[in-house]
């Protein structure tokens, strides 16, 4: 296999797998978590000495932010130990890694787009996780590029944007945050610029961001939602402090796409354009 995916079974994992179909790319391996877990050092140098993978992609995470103020160990031991994992295994085959990381790895105190090279100073033990996993596979493998993302959703699995077409089947008022402003990110967008990284056989490794173009709080994309979907509810503008969570999240994490627009040629679609998109396959009815 030219490229195996860690963590096929989530969400960015199923959209590689429909991006790849789509583009009739057979030469990517899905394996699953019994053959390619991350925790197993020795089981993923296994792995990659059967395929010599050029390319290896670890959507691998533990991503239950709350839980993880709980789960501590759990959530190093994927994000820190799983990431350093799969780059060491990476580096005894020569494999170039790409993996996803997170603008949670940011405090997000401040209403200016993040670049790569701000200071990294995660407010929560997911963020921190994930950042130690970044540092670490930087310390283990020169060849690698880490793709900070946020707020992803798709038609696989579960994310804000299903939940909110769940929640608005039966409610008619819903209170959502509004003092929090990022960047959704279409998972199916992410994963064709990853392929796209991959096809241009890019040496330019190193931090990127990706997210979908534009900047809204949760409560405007949860209005977004239910005006594209047709549904009648009524969303309710909730401050962060009226609905109190364990881990801190980043008041305004939106990510400047500079970068990665400039030095790898990726093109990003605004984020109403790919929510239309997505709705257009959860709703095909409404379409």
């Amino acid at each position: 296999m030219h490229t195996i995916v860690l963590g096929a079974s989530g969400q960015l994992g199923q959209c590689l797998k429909e991006v790849a179909q789509r583009k009739n790319v057979t030469t990517i391996g899905f394996p699953d978590e019994r053959e390619g877990n991350i925790l197993d050092r020795a089981q993923l140098e296994r792995l990659f000495e059967k395929e010599r993978p050029r390319y290896v992609i670890n959507c691998a995470a533990y991503t239950a932010v709350d839980k993880a103020e709980d789960e501590t160990d759990l959530a190093a031991a994927i994000n820190r130990t799983g990431a350093e994992n799969v780059a060491i295994a990476c580096r005894a085959v020569g494999a170039v890694l790409i993996h996803i990381s997170t603008d949670f790895v940011f405090e997000g105190n401040r209403p200016a787009l993040l670049n790569e090279n701000d200071p990294a100073e995660p407010v929560s033990v997911y963020g921190l996780t994930k950042l130690q996993g970044e540092q670490a596979i930087a310390g283990q493998l020169p060849e690698h590029f880490i793709l900070r993302t946020s707020w992803l959703y798709s038609e696989f699995a579960n994310n804000f944007v299903k939940t909110m077409l769940r929640l608005g089947k039966d409610r008619e008022e819903l209170g959502v945050i509004v003092d929090q402003v990022g960047s959704p990110t279409y998972a199916i967008d992410l994963a064709e610029a990853i392929l796209t990284i991959i096809s241009s056989e890019s040496t330019a490794y190193g931090t990127y961001h990706y997210s979908n173009e534009g900047a809204i709080s949760w409560y405007d994309f949860a209005k977004t939602i239910f005006e594209l979907a047709h549904y009648s509810v009524r969303v309710k503008p909730l401050k962060t402090s009226e609905y109190p969570t364990k881990a801190r999240r980043p008041a305004f994490s939106v990510m400047d796409k500079s970068r990665i627009k400039e030095t790898l040629s990726i093109s990003v679609p605004y984020w109403k354009d790919s929510l239309k998109a997505c709705l257009s396959v959860l709703l095909p009815e409404k379409n």
